[in-house]
């Protein structure tokens, strides 16, 4: 489980003294890439997240590849968007609350089509791209190599920054 050191953590130079501590959060080594897989899912849902802190101390840690997080990370958070674009396909089949996803992605992904699956990745907006890429009935395979494609360039941006 994730665990805060203390408040005292958050107020250091921005990289922590400590390879496993990022943001004032630990990963503990025996939960490792489950933790970034559950954190990297639970994120591209519609529960807020933050699994760049996850990966950013993970790779810090230095205990796996920075191919297998990158995977990983991907991997966990377009099953999550996957898992979102469901739940948007669900309700324009008239299960759950009735009424439609956020008319900005719809008109979104109206005008741009899958192309705007590319920005997924971006909090609060992704979500609701899922939402309606789902909603619009777009191919689930297409939909799922795009969202693979933005989030995974995203999480490849951050392991380079880290490393």
């Amino acid at each position: 489980m994730l665990r805060s050191p203390g408040v005292s953590a958050c107020w250091h130079a921005p990289w922590p003294r400590h390879p496993d501590v990022i943001g004032g959060w630990q990963v503990p080594l025996d939960w490792g890439i489950w933790a970034l897989a559950l954190s990297a899912f639970l994120s591209s849902t519609l529960l807020p997240g933050s699994s760049e802190l996850v990966l950013a101390a993970l790779a810090r840690q230095g205990q796996w590849p920075s191919s297998a997080l990158l995977w990983t990370a991907s991997a966990a958070n377009t099953l999550g968007g996957l898992t979102t674009y469901g739940l948007g396909r669900l309700a324009a089949a008239g299960w759950g609350r009735r009424g439609v996803p956020d008319a900005r992605a719809l008109a979104r992904m109206r005008n741009w089509g899958y192309p705007a699956l590319l920005f997924s990745w971006l909090p609060v907006i992704g979500d609701a791209l899922c939402l309606a890429a789902g909603w619009l009935r777009l191919h689930w395979l297409y939909s799922a190599l795009l969202l693979w494609i933005g989030k995974g360039l995203r999480y490849a941006v951050v392991l380079w920054l880290v490393q």
